[in-house]
């Protein structure tokens, strides 16, 4: 298991990883479901709270997987076999979903969550066997995880509540502690293409979600209304946002974002906003159909935050780590500004639909002025850092 060559050309995500991400595809739609049902009930705070612990476990596992594969992917029967294993631990954790949402019990949730990191533990571990120079940082990152494992299972042992929250975030920080922890001195190979690439197929997957999501509540709530203009208006107005959405996301050149240490943690750690806003878009979409059909009694305003606020973090989040270096001053205006305006939507009269109008309206400005080359975009030496 030697180091994979940063500068391979052509590297694109393999078979195999395109296999692991289908296992994240229900734990996703589970997530987003429960979400979506907490909203509708009018149990905002529980909802967004249990939806964010829950969404950290899927964010982290998926993104660790993905920077281990882009350094060290072998492709041969063990490795399989251990993604295999992850891959179980992923369902497991989808299984565990509903369960700690409606009853804060995160037993299984926490007992799939370990099978996936001891796991990730073995693949470290069998690295540095082989990693030379960067032996210390494998064996740092095994001992790290591995760490981080037995906090998790004492987490269980907290009761429901807030100081539960509080355990949450305070290991979660350790958690993603480790990745500094193992390569401040010497950092792991990476392949800037390949890595974002991978993470522009997760986005994908999300955003995928919220169309799967809002075909399904509209065919659900097919015999429940008395016209189906507003149904329709809703599912164009869907498909006009995501794939705006998609626009945006694409429009700048990723793998210039990740030419450093520093600027991977960023691109990374900031990637939890923009695919749990992403996924959370999906849910805001089914409790705009339940208000419309009366399965919801949350009020109009109320879920039309649920809609514009994932698109307004999503939006800042995709601008502050890949486009805004990539930009000039206009398209640096127009996106947050866009942003915010998404974010006050829901006081005016048809918010949904003023929404998709903003978002078509920044797509306009990003294909008339092009992505530009910045100073601390792509260069020869910030490629052969990474």
């Amino acid at each position: 298991m030697l180091p994979r060559d940063p500068s391979q050309p052509h590297r694109t995500a393999s078979v195999l990883e395109l296999f692991f991400d289908l296992v994240f595809v229900v734990a996703v739609s589970i997530a987003s479901a429960e979400l979506h049902h907490a909203l509708g009930e009018g149990e905002f705070l529980h909802g967004i709270t249990s939806y964010a612990m829950l969404f950290f476990a899927i964010w982290w596992a998926w993104m660790n997987f993905t920077w281990f594969a882009t350094s060290f992917d072998t492709d041969d029967w063990l490795y399989r076999v251990t993604t295999f294993v992850q891959m179980g631990g992923v369902l497991v954790f989808a299984a565990g979903i509903p369960r700690a949402f409606n009853e804060g019990d995160f037993t299984i949730p926490v007992l799939g969550y370990v099978v996936m990191r001891v796991a990730m533990v073995a693949q470290w571990l069998r690295a540095s066997r082989s990693a030379g120079p960067l032996r210390s940082a494998t064996r740092r990152y095994a001992f790290g995880i591995a760490a981080v494992q037995v906090l998790w299972i004492l987490f269980l042992l907290i009761p429901t509540g807030p100081l539960q929250f509080i355990a949450f975030v305070v290991f979660a920080l350790i958690e993603i502690a480790v990745p500094v922890f193992a390569e401040y001195r010497r950092q792991t190979p990476w392949h800037p293409h390949h890595i974002t690439e991978r993470y522009g197929l997760f986005t994908l997957i999300v955003l995928g979600e919220s169309l799967l999501a809002s075909a399904n509540a509209i065919i659900d709530a097919l015999d429940k209304v008395e016209s189906l203009g507003p149904l329709i208006a809703i599912s164009v107005l869907t498909l006009v946002v995501t794939a705006s959405l998609w626009w945006i996301y694409f429009w700048p050149p990723h793998h210039r974002a990740i030419t450093s240490f520093g600027r991977s943690l960023r691109y990374g750690y900031t990637h939890y906003f923009v695919f749990a806003a992403a996924a959370a878009f999906s849910a805001g979409i089914e409790v705009e159909i339940d208000v419309l059909t009366g399965a919801s009694h949350v009020s109009n305003i109320a879920a039309s935050f649920t809609v514009t606020v994932p698109i307004a973090i999503f939006l800042i989040g995709i601008w502050w780590i890949a486009i805004r270096e990539n930009a000039d001053r206009v398209v640096n205006t127009v996106v947050p500004l866009g942003a915010l305006l998404v974010l006050l939507d829901p006081i005016l009269p048809i918010p949904v639909t003023l929404t998709a109008l903003i978002l078509v309206c920044i797509v306009v400005v990003l294909v008339i002025r092009p992505p530009v080359v910045s100073a601390g975009g792509e260069g020869s030496a910030g490629i052969e850092k990474a």
